[in-house]
């Protein structure tokens, strides 16, 4: 998500491969680390993952339980609020639609608040989670994915600015209107689409 403080800004811009950087975006082989406050560190054994409000079925899975659902493969684009974007970036997690698969959505859902350890939260119309778009990484480069990078996991919608893919994720709260989250409230778009500049509210 998009924050106060970071590292990594004082490197070398790359050259951007045309078509795949939106604009006012520049390349960048970092991985910059944003966020808005202290990390939170959360031990796998007390890990809960929820999906609740306008469901039929509200579900918990501990963090045993979460990584026993399958688990895909992703390479994505990823692009920042602050103007980085990261190309070709590889996770690995469960798709959303895995997840929706345990929920049975009631017919007026139509976005989803997403919240975290750490009380951070942003919204994201449900039909932007859905078919393949997003998924709840869990690894990173091979790699378990880092604390200071939303670890043990974190929300990933790459087609959204990188704000709304929610660090520390603890659960979707399936809602029937759009509500804006911790960002959103502060000024910045409701729906963040990177290709249309929807940085600020007023972008929307």
């Amino acid at each position: 998500m998009a924050g106060f403080f970071n590292k990594g800004f004082g490197r070398k811009r790359e050259s951007a491969p045309s078509g795949r950087i939106p604009p006012g975006q520049y390349e960048t082989r970092d991985f910059p680390v944003l966020t808005a406050g202290p990390t939170p560190r959360i031990p796998l054994t007390t890990w809960t993952f929820a999906l609740e409000g306008l469901v039929e079925t509200p579900t918990q899975f501990s963090w045993d339980q979460f990584n026993a659902l399958p688990l895909q493969a992703f390479t994505n684009d990823i692009h920042c609020v602050t103007k980085w974007s990261k190309l070709d970036t590889h996770w690995e997690g469960v798709s959303i639609d895995t997840l929706l698969e345990h929920a049975n959505v009631k017919p007026e859902a139509q976005y989803v608040m997403a919240y975290s350890y750490g009380d951070y939260t942003t919204n994201i119309p449900l039909a932007d989670l859905r078919n393949g778009k997003a998924f709840v990484g869990l690894r990173f480069e091979g790699q378990p994915l880092a604390p200071e990078h939303g670890g043990p996991a974190r929300l990933v919608v790459p087609h959204l600015y990188f704000w709304k893919s929610a660090k520390w994720i603890k659960g979707l709260r399936f809602m029937e209107s759009d509500k804006p989250g911790f960002w959103e409230r502060g000024g910045y778009s409701m729906y963040g689409d990177p290709w249309k500049e929807q940085r600020y509210r007023s972008d929307d």
